[in-house]
């Protein structure tokens, strides 16, 4: 059997990274006055921003890294996901990010960064410190008062008492729980995905995950993937090779979800890898950068792979994010700029406190009921809406945005199964579930197949600017407020998968994780 062109199953069922590069929210969210919604104590404005779908904290990450940019502002992420493995993944990841320098160098930060979000085999080191770090986050879940001392950004609140309970069986199993290498055999379970997904292909896998990267993910944008590091991550699911490749033995058991699937008649729960093994995680962080030099081509071709300009883009941004723990002499260190000049023309902004961002993780399924209360309703002035998720956009999940918020949907551009019509069929129907949940097109100059905007009516006047760029201090003039007719409805491109290549989401599928490992004979049951 051959999988057939178009039906979306190299994409799985859980998604472990994104399939757009990492975005500064704040260029995403509308202008505002700082004193209009500035704390009278504090006179820092709040940023509450509501993330479906965020899976890996890429756009967390960047806009935290990129804060020193924009004036102050307090971030409020409030994080919707469909399975608690996600859930787990992002603790870890910002846990990682946040290390203690002394702890930790940026070296070795960045490289572990790498293995644990997008390899599915490890380094031995870096497997200790997923289960080091495992097994202290398994015993702060249950305790609320050591989890808010010790991570002061992390606030776990809305989460079901079962929901916790399922958290804390995830990373007791990351922490060990279940000893030995067949408590969850990567190796095999990789094989399995990709003889299911190849079919009668899989002979000529090489073949094919040619034809991907150079007729769809090249013609569609992401031509610094090189061949040997996308062949390398469809055949053993190693995507960032640092070092020799024979260090790289340990399954990731980060990436490994439940699954409910029937088996002799009855329905059972399966742990497995159910995630992506058709694009890859070389999107998020390795197909854009700031420093234009690395997206340089020679002869056509391009100078940097996507492994590296991904190296580079996460050393610099935890970099970054080791200000939000360090204080501003430290961050001098950091940068190694002593006594020289600032790497940007504005002056440079004081380390935020750790204390000025909280990720907020909300309740499964808990999108279509949040307008129910009223501490949400009309909150947020960004809404972010992963590909996965865009059958949650609704009149409902619009009432949190507040009148002139922003809309941002992320496309399927970089999902290598769907075709153009699809991806044609996915663009509109995103813009009219959009339409229909109360928003308008934003006027862009350059409509981008990644992300769809969207800005909610205001009353009485719409209000449907482009974002402003990091360096805008000022109202935009008027006519960047309100575009001419003919703009209101720009043609979005090539966008997204049809209803049956939408990942479905998982509320339900998560009892606890002890003795899940599926027989061989059910781990090729999709």
């Amino acid at each position: 059997m051959t999988t057939a062109a178009g039906c979306g199953l190299g994409f799985g069922s859980v998604s472990w990274w994104g399939l757009s590069p990492a975005l500064d929210l704040q260029a995403e969210t509308p202008l505002v006055d700082p004193d209009s919604q500035a704390d009278t104590k504090s006179k820092i404005p709040d940023l509450d921003v509501l993330m479906l779908g965020s899976v890996d904290g890429r756009h967390l990450l960047r806009t935290l890294a990129r804060a020193s940019l924009w004036p102050p502002r307090r971030f409020n992420f409030y994080v919707l996901e469909n399975n608690l493995e996600a859930v787990a993944r992002h603790m870890l990841i910002f846990s990682l990010a946040l290390e203690d320098p002394e702890k930790m160098g940026l070296q070795e930060k960045s490289e572990t960064f790498l293995e644990v979000w997008g390899n599915a085999l490890l380094r031995p080191a870096a497997a200790a410190f997923v289960r080091t770090q495992a097994h202290l986050l398994a015993q702060l879940v249950p305790e609320p008062d050591r989890l808010v001392e010790q991570l002061p950004w992390l606030d776990l609140g809305t989460l079901k008492f079962r929901e916790r309970d399922v958290l804390e069986a995830v990373f007791r199993f990351w922490a060990g729980g279940e000893k030995g290498p067949q408590a969850f055999p990567m190796r095999r379970l990789w094989d399995s995905r990709l003889r299911h997904y190849l079919g009668s292909r899989y002979d000529a896998r090489h073949g094919v995950s040619d034809w991907d990267l150079r007729m769809k993910l090249h013609d569609r944008g992401a031509q610094v993937i090189h061949t040997h590091e996308f062949r390398r991550w469809r055949d053993t699911g190693v995507a960032f090779e640092l070092r020799d490749s024979s260090a790289y033995h340990v399954p990731n058991r980060t990436l490994a979800s439940s699954r409910v699937l029937s088996h002799s008649g009855e329905r059972m729960v399966a742990r497995g890898y159910w995630g992506d093994i058709a694009t890859g995680p070389f999107v998020a962080f390795g197909i854009e950068a700031d420093d234009k030099d690395l997206l340089r081509t020679r002869n056509g071709q391009p100078i940097k792979t996507a492994g590296e300009i991904t190296q580079h883009n996460v050393t610099e941004l935890l970099r970054e994010m080791a200000a939000w723990r360090c204080p501003a002499a430290a961050r001098e260190d950091l940068t190694g700029t002593h006594g020289a000049q600032p790497r940007s023309p504005e002056p440079p902004a004081a380390a935020p406190a750790r204390e000025s961002f909280t990720v907020h993780f909300l309740p499964l399924g808990s999108a279509q009921a949040l307008h129910l209360k009223g501490c949400y309703r009309g909150r947020f002035q960004l809404l972010y809406v992963a590909c996965g998720m865009t059958h949650l956009l609704s009149p409902e999940l619009g009432a949190c945005l507040a009148p002139g918020g922003n809309l941002v949907v992320e496309l399927a551009r970089y999902l290598v199964d769907l075709r153009q019509p699809q991806l044609q069929g996915l663009c509109s129907r995103v813009r009219e579930q959009a339409q229909a949940a109360g928003f308008v097109p934003q006027n862009q100059v350059s409509p981008s197949d990644t992300f769809a905007r969207f800005c909610k009516l205001r009353d009485p006047a719409p209000c449907c600017g482009d974002p402003a760029p990091a360096t805008a201090q000022s109202t935009p003039p008027p006519g960047a407020l309100t575009p001419p007719p003919q703009a209101k409805t720009p043609p979005l491109g090539d966008l997204a998968p049809p209803p049956e290549a939408r990942t479905p989401p998982c509320e339900g599928l998560f009892p606890p994780l002890d003795g899940l490992v599926p027989p061989p004979e059910v781990e090729s049951t999709q």
